[in-house]
């Protein structure tokens, strides 16, 4: 990979963003293979599509990107996205896209991370202020990805520090934490919670460790009022999907 853009393409752009948009979609196009199938190529949507960018003509897996400038490394805690609603209607639909997450400085591309569909979850979006009575689309609604609460499991660098990883580690990667694929959308958001919950303890840790975050994950499914079998539940499903194992009674090991 060349992680340099190619800035002779902006030539004529005065707006930040479309400067960012031509850049990273020109670098992505050129750059990228499928990370889910290993196709060479991806190929590029028709303009203004509401979340998808670019697809495999492989696997038809669909991809959208998002970018930003960040000195600091790592991805950082949010990004920025489009309009709240059609975000959440496109992640929640039976084909919502993978997502590319870029960072970039000085023209040269920092981080590329992966983050397949069945990590998104309408709780990680987090809806933004409308605009004012006096902006130009007024009553608009944004949004942002908050990054923080996928876990580490979904984000696949691709890129890491101006460093290419090995794209049989990446489709590697990909392949072991598509088990954790699911249909349905609240299966889907109890497992990422609890795998966040599993993020923050350290590699071997009890049951009762897990159920210090029954009042947290209760606030996050007020519906369910058997939070902690639950808990016992979807780490069942991690054994088996070969996430954590149990070592003894109440007690569970992270797999590598």
């Amino acid at each position: 990979m060349n992680f340099e853009f190619n800035t002779s393409l902006i030539v004529g752009y005065h707006s930040p963003t479309q400067k960012a948009r031509v850049l990273t979609e020109d670098w992505l196009g050129r750059n990228m293979y499928c990370p889910i199938c290993g196709e060479p190529i991806l190929t590029h949507f028709e303009a203004n599509r509401p979340v998808a960018d670019f697809y495999c003509k492989n696997c038809l897996s669909e991809y959208e990107l998002k970018s930003k400038e960040r000195i600091k490394k790592g991805i950082g805690d949010k990004i920025v996205d489009g309009e709240f609603h059609t975000m959440i209607d496109r992640i929640t639909a039976c084909n919502n896209p993978n997502f590319f997450f870029l960072t970039h400085y000085n023209n040269i591309v920092r981080n590329l991370v992966l983050i397949p569909n069945h990590f998104f979850v309408p709780s990680i979006i987090e809806k933004r202020k409308p605009l004012s009575e006096n902006a130009r689309r007024a009553g608009w609604t944004g949004c942002n990805i908050n990054l923080t609460s996928i876990p580490q499991y979904g984000k696949i660098f691709i890129v890491q520090d101006s460093k290419e990883i090995d794209h049989h580690i990446v489709l590697d990667s990909y392949k072991k934490i598509k088990a954790l694929k699911t249909d349905s959308l609240e299966s889907r958001g109890w497992l990422i919670d609890v795998l966040q919950c599993v993020d923050k303890l350290g590699n071997e840790f009890t049951l009762d460790e897990m159920y210090s975050f029954t009042n947290f994950l209760q606030l996050k499914h007020p519906e369910n009022n058997f939070v902690q079998p639950k808990i016992r539940q979807q780490l069942q499903l991690l054994r088996d999907k070969g996430f954590v194992e149990f070592t003894k009674r109440g007690h569970y090991k992270k797999i590598k």
